[in-house]
């Protein structure tokens, strides 16, 4: 049973290498109004995309990304502005049912949010996410990471049809 819309709003964003956090030729991806506000329904359907939960929680109050994975946020509760690509970049607002595909290099923090915001993180399967700071001496190495990142297979969701399919090939 697929238990997604048949087609969410997706807006896609371009976040360019600031010197500081290196980004991602390939877009973030903004699903709204996508999943139920249901952790356990967010969980199944990210893990039948080949996305397994990792975790429930919130958003870091700091910039931060993997250079090693993509991720994908799906929010079952409240609302928050989170800043992507680093300090000069957009502030978007996510609310209960909307999902964030962040590709692996692109910086996010957790700008505000309400008492009760809460998502559900989860990783493409195979994908091992490690932490960065954007502090000098993370580069290189970052970089060279998130080039090896491989495309995941389906999108988180919608599967291999999904707009992940659609959109990150032309990028």
């Amino acid at each position: 049973m697929k238990i997604t819309p048949e087609d969410p709003v997706v807006h896609s964003i371009v976040l360019q290498d600031d010197g500081t956090f290196p980004n991602n030729p390939r877009p973030l991806l903004l699903y709204s109004g996508a999943v139920p506000a249901d952790p356990d329904a967010i969980e199944r359907l990210f893990t039948s995309n080949d996305w397994p939960s990792a975790w429930r929680n919130g958003v870091y109050p700091y910039h931060h990304y993997h250079s090693t994975a993509h991720e994908a946020l799906g929010v079952y509760s409240g609302s928050a502005t989170i800043q992507f690509g680093g300090p000069a970049g957009p502030a978007e607002t996510i609310h209960s049912g909307d999902v964030a595909v962040i590709p692996a290099g692109v910086a996010h923090k957790c700008l505000e949010s309400s008492a009760d915001f809460r998502i559900v993180g989860a990783y493409p399967r195979g994908q091992s996410w490690d932490m960065c700071y954007g502090k000098p001496g993370e580069r290189p190495r970052a970089d060279r990471n998130i080039t090896a990142v491989a495309d995941p297979q389906k999108d988180p969701v919608q599967g291999s049809e999904g707009a992940l399919s659609r959109i990150w090939p032309a990028s």
